[in-house]
């Protein structure tokens, strides 16, 4: 893979997908505020309702800037990003209650472990695609998705490097969700490609006394950043380096999101 390096058109591209990725945030931070109950108190609805605003008006902010040229620093995007996915996860909690059964929330961000590999010069659109989940997923104390769940998808576009459009593309679609031996309906994108420490980086972080149970838990290997020559613009595209294809070997992994709930059996 290409050395990922942001300047002119190619950082003006990052910069319109990592806005457009706060769009899609803030769009789905609404939902869930419409979803609240009516029955929760009316300081939490109001609460709720105050910190919202504020997401509407740093977003709005962030696009006055970009209509004008002016940079908007990794650290303010990378914060809001955040406070989006924090306030999505606190509605949720909300609505949750007067739900029936579990379910895993519209937001929710997990790793996965690619385990077919990829690569955009060779693949074919509607190719299948898995991963397996390398955490477990709980809500409160309720284990939802054990670690080495699997999702399964397909090659959604696909767009190899070439002299004439010298940037590969991939987009994959994950559209199932297989938890303990169950299948459920999903729509699960690709936020970004990350790079593995691997077993040996992950028994560093945790301590050698503690690393049997954490691989049992699912820890496969700790994640050091996102994998340079690949950028992940709206819809889940990956995007190599000008000059590059898309590569993703198996055990490459993806921060996932779901696009969709996802009612679980009890």
């Amino acid at each position: 893979m290409g050395i990922l390096l942001l300047t002119g058109a190619t950082s003006w591209a990052q910069g319109s997908a990592d806005l457009s990725s706060l769009e899609r945030k803030l769009t789905d931070a609404e939902s869930a505020f419409s979803r609240v109950e009516r029955t929760v108190s009316s300081s939490d609805r109001a609460s709720l309702e105050r910190d919202l605003r504020d997401l509407q008006d740093e977003l709005a902010y962030f696009r006055v800037k970009s209509r004008r040229g002016e940079s908007i620093s990794d650290r303010d995007r990378r914060d809001l990003s955040d406070r989006l996915d924090a306030y999505v996860r606190r509605a949720n909690g909300f609505t949750r209650a007067g739900q029936e059964g579990r379910a895993i929330a519209v937001g929710t961000e997990l790793d996965v472990r690619l385990q077919t590999p990829l690569n955009s010069g060779t693949a074919k659109v509607e190719d299948r695609v898995e991963a397996t989940t390398m955490v477990h997923l709980y809500q409160g104390d309720d284990l939802l998705v054990p670690a080495g769940s699997v999702l399964t998808g397909y090659v959604a576009a696909v767009d190899p490097a070439s002299r004439s459009d010298r940037k590969g593309s991939l987009s994959i679609n994950f559209t199932r969700l297989t938890v303990s031996g169950r299948t459920y309906d999903a729509k699960i994108l690709v936020t970004q490609a990350l790079e593995s420490e691997g077993l040996k980086g992950e028994v560093g972080r945790i301590g050698a006394g503690s690393a049997v149970g954490a691989i049992l838990g699912g820890i496969l290997g700790g994640v050091k950043g996102a994998i340079t020559g690949i950028l992940v613009g709206g819809g889940g595209v990956l995007v190599a380096t000008e000059g590059k294809d898309v590569d993703l070997p198996s055990g490459t992994v993806l921060r996932v999101r779901f696009d969709s709930s996802v009612a679980l059996d009890k």
